[in-house]
């Protein structure tokens, strides 16, 4: 049986260009939604800066996560997103038990 897979990933735009990122979100989040196994794919801002962002995923399974990320629009996002990201985003992989 597969495990769901859960990720926060932490972005931060070149200052002053937070607004971009939105924009990209809102253009690729419905593509990204109606892929094979996402079960959440939600972006959020830091509350203290118009520029961080977290965005968190959950994948039905290691497989449904590796389509995603193989697949064209992604690849093409990541290019795009070069435009007005700070660097690269960082992914953290969280464990499915919270700790006691």
């Amino acid at each position: 049986m597969s495990q769901t897979i859960k990720l926060l990933i932490r972005i931060t735009a070149l200052p002053g260009r937070g607004g971009e990122q939105v924009a990209a979100f809102e253009r690729l989040a419905p593509v990204v939604r109606a892929e094979d196994g996402c079960l959440q794919y939600d972006l959020h801002r830091v509350a203290d800066d118009p520029d961080r962002f977290v965005l968190l995923e959950r994948w039905a399974s290691a497989e449904a996560l590796a389509a995603h990320d193989a697949a064209p629009h992604m690849a093409a996002a990541d290019a795009a997103n070069k435009a007005f990201r700070a660097g690269p985003a960082e992914v953290v992989r969280l464990l499915d038990a919270p700790v006691a």
